[in-house]
């Protein structure tokens, strides 16, 4: 097993205290030179217990056994600022608290989505995923006319750019596309994780879904399950921590279908051993890549001490348990729910519910214990509820510990 980049080495030659795997899309991808603060974060960056592995970005028709990469680093200013700025934080956090070396291989690739990084053998194991392998299907038939619309779009870059030069305005973003290689099924399983699974981990981060929203928003709880269970079956070590963040607040269009893949993510925390660190309350509306990682790492790194390490603390916010009827209102029960509370004082917002007729309207809330009893007055017999269910919404629900409670629509 080797590894190709800067050096040629052995991955059982590399010593460290725990392995973490830091996985996703851009938001993971994030690197500390993007932060509001660059400069002094990465001055502050003197850890040379944390060592650094990152991967490049290559996806695979087949499983490799080698790996693109630049070999472990200590984690110093002069190496931290292409590292992921969530991936810093969560490393530094458990280093502290735990005491522990932390070795983190870090492989990532942004506006990527599951089904690159699930095997073909899982994929193809479940009849419910074809319509991955048809997502494919149309992708590769309307790649030509892409390509033609690609070159198109550069032209008229091109000259958007020589107009801003000649007008002193910055240049123009270029428009996204997925990368063609990179969106097949098992693509980067093949070449960005396959052979990494002889090292022994401790466990993953992960930090993806917004590739996945829109039109394959309902395929993705079964995807993301599919998806750790063959992480886990790949690496033979168990069922590993596998703690992942929930997409944060932001202002999708119309047809995004974000809250639906929340709440996709939510319900993966039915398999052992996982945790997710709700971003509900700590995006940026109008960024997709918000610059607030700090808190991603160390919500991450709260359920890595608790689940991972056995601290005993809370390292969840409200999380929805079962919902029951009371007269002319539905009463919501949460796990994580000591000293529920709505933040900053004022009424708790943010729920909604419906009737038979699935037509939800803003409900009126209030704290009772450990649930929260909600109803409208326009609504006489309330049969579901919701709550933050939007891209980016108002919402206030948190416990004791300061952390918010997970967007959730009920009964599932």
């Amino acid at each position: 097993m080797t590894i190709k980049g800067t050096n040629t080495i052995q991955l059982n030659d590399i010593l460290v205290g725990d392995v973490w795997v830091a996985s996703g899309q851009s938001n993971m991808e994030f690197p500390m030179k993007g932060l509001a603060n660059p400069d002094a974060e990465i001055a502050a960056a003197q850890y040379p217990k944390i060592r650094i592995f990152r991967t490049e970005h290559r996806p695979s028709d087949y499983p490799r056994w080698d790996v693109e990469a630049k070999t472990w680093v200590p984690c110093t200013p002069e190496n931290v600022a292409e590292t992921s700025a969530v991936a810093y934080y969560f490393a530094r956090d458990i280093h502290q608290k735990e005491n522990v070396p932390i070795g983190l291989i870090e492989t990532f690739w942004g506006g990527s989505a599951a089904e690159s990084w699930t095997s073909l053998r899982a994929l193809s194991a479940d009849a419910s995923l074809m319509p991955v392998f048809a997502a494919r299907s149309k992708m590769v038939e309307e790649q030509e006319t892409v390509l033609l619309r690609r070159a198109q779009e550069e032209r008229e870059y091109q000259n958007a750019v020589e107009q801003a030069k000649t007008e002193g305005k910055p240049n123009p973003g270029r428009r996204w596309h997925p990368d063609f290689a990179g969106w097949a099924p098992a693509a980067m399983f093949n070449g960005m994780i396959a052979p990494l699974t002889p090292f022994a981990i401790r466990g993953v981060i992960w930090y993806q879904g917004e590739s996945n929203a829109g039109e394959k928003a309902p395929l993705y709880a079964h995807l993301l399950q599919t998806m750790i269970a063959d992480w886990r079956r790949a690496w033979d070590e168990g069922a590993f921590p596998f703690l992942f963040v929930q997409l944060a607040n932001w202002n999708t269009p119309p047809d995004g279908r974000w809250a639906e893949v929340r709440d996709a993510q939510r319900k993966t925390l039915a398999l052992r051993n996982t945790g997710m660190a709700v971003a509900i309350d700590i995006g940026d509306p109008v960024d997709l890549h918000p610059k607030n990682k700090l808190d991603v790492g160390l919500r991450l790194a709260r359920a890595a001490r608790a689940i991972t390490y056995g601290e005993k603390i809370e390292w969840s916010g409200p999380l929805y348990r079962q919902l029951t009827h009371e007269d002319h209102a539905l009463r919501v029960w949460f796990d994580h729910a000591a000293g529920l509370t709505a933040k900053g004082g004022g009424p708790l917002v943010g729920f909604e519910v419906a009737g038979v007729d699935g037509k939800y309207v803003a409900a009126d809330a209030k704290i009772d214990g450990a649930s929260v009893i909600v109803s409208s007055p326009g609504v006489q017999d309330p049969a579901s509820v919701r709550y933050a269910w939007a891209p980016s919404p108002t919402c206030n629900l948190y416990n004791r510990e300061g952390l918010p409670a997970s967007p959730f629509q009920a009964p599932e």
